[in-house]
């Protein structure tokens, strides 16, 4: 799990959109299976987005009118609903993620915490090769964001390259590695960090 760590500003964000695809850049090259993904057009960037990658973003990125089972399987739905395989696995990751049984209810009426893990289990059922997170436990409390920590955790040694974007002290002590973006490392940082 690569942590991308640094203040507000400092550029964490705007890296992590670049790395997923869902900023340009205006130099450079992001590269994607040994084929420079700079340049792909938009269908070919939602084909590497569908196949390929699970976003968990600081504000959930969920679908507030529809329920939780839809935002977990978004994508995943045919023209008859969904299949009763998909259907399991989307009872199981919504176990795990501690919302056992709550698959029909109105995403709007979650709480942040559980609305940040019906974000999880929509990773979670992705199985994705990589996990992008974006401040994934800003403004949780102490249960959901060891939570979120352990749900990263799991992802990579499932074997998804995990890529976090945080200021959170216990989520940058979970990860493999450190970029600190724009700023000297704390002392607790200085032997295991990348300035960038």
């Amino acid at each position: 799990m690569l942590v991308l760590a640094g203040k507000s500003g400092s550029g964490k964000t705007t890296l992590l959109n670049v790395l997923g695809l869902l900023s340009r850049t205006d130099a450079g090259t992001v590269v994607v299976g040994g084929q420079d993904a700079t340049k792909w057009n938009d269908a070919r960037r939602r084909r590497f987005w569908r196949d390929h990658v699970a976003f968990v973003f600081q504000d959930y990125g969920l679908i507030d009118e529809s329920s939780v089972e839809y935002n977990v399987t978004v994508g995943r739905r045919g023209l008859f609903g969904l299949r009763q395989p998909d259907r399991e696995r989307a009872d199981q990751v919504l176990s795990h993620v501690l919302l056992s049984g709550r698959g029909k209810e109105q995403t709007a009426r979650l709480s942040g915490g559980e609305k940040q893990r019906v974000g999880l289990a929509r990773a979670m059922f992705r199985g994705a090769d990589v996990v992008l997170a974006d401040e994934p436990t800003a403004s949780l409390d102490r249960r959901n964001r060891e939570l979120v920590i352990n749900f990263l955790i799991e992802e990579a040694r499932r074997g998804a390259t995990v890529v976090v974007a945080t200021h959170d002290e216990d989520l940058m002590a979970a990860g493999d590695d450190l970029i600190l973006l724009g700023g000297e490392p704390t002392p607790s940082q200085r032997d295991s960090h990348l300035s960038v």
